[in-house]
């Protein structure tokens, strides 16, 4: 259950780590192209926490990852998986606070995942984003994913349609 890398812990939620998501996922710079609206209360990243905490990575649906700085022990952020019914393949989203952005942890965090999941045996890892989020994209492209597919006015996002671009990535093109 546990994943680690060079600077990183990737870890099953614990109670105490709901001020800090509360934090992360409640600022606005963090949260603009996400699901969630900001900001998000303590009582409901507790609830969050609960959820996330007691979930199975080998389940079809979403897994959170607590992302954990090995050095400082502190949360960063977030990973989730969202394994599919096939058991072959998932969709992989990921979180960080801003604080931590721009030194290569998501990067990292997310070639983590791409190898423990592949190292399961799946076939492909699949992955989108807002279109003007580049930030996401340059990152994904970083890990290994390729542009797929470019879906305009797709999703209704925060009172607007915005345009996702889609991306995957096959165990076999998988080169870390």
């Amino acid at each position: 259950m546990l994943l680690e890398s060079a600077r990183l812990i990737l870890r099953r939620f614990r109670p105490d780590d709901a001020a800090v998501l509360s934090a992360y996922r409640s600022d606005p710079s963090v949260a603009r192209y996400q699901g969630w609206m900001p900001p998000v209360p303590p009582d409901a990243a507790a609830r969050l926490v609960a959820e996330f905490a007691v979930g199975d990575p080998w389940q079809p649906g979403w897994f959170q990852y607590a992302i954990e700085h090995r050095a400082q022990h502190c949360l960063i952020g977030d990973i989730g998986i969202r394994l599919h019914d096939n058991m072959m393949q998932a969709d992989l989203g990921f979180t960080l606070a801003a604080e931590w952005q721009g030194r290569g942890y998501a990067t990292e965090a997310v070639r983590t995942v791409i190898d423990y999941l592949f190292g399961k045996g799946l076939h492909r890892i699949s992955a989108e984003c807002d279109a003007r989020n580049e930030r996401s994209a340059r990152l994904l492209e970083r890990a290994g994913f390729q542009r797929e597919g470019y879906r305009p006015a797709y999703t209704w996002l925060k009172g607007e349609w915005t345009d996702d671009i889609l991306f995957g990535l096959l165990a076999d093109q998988w080169h870390r």
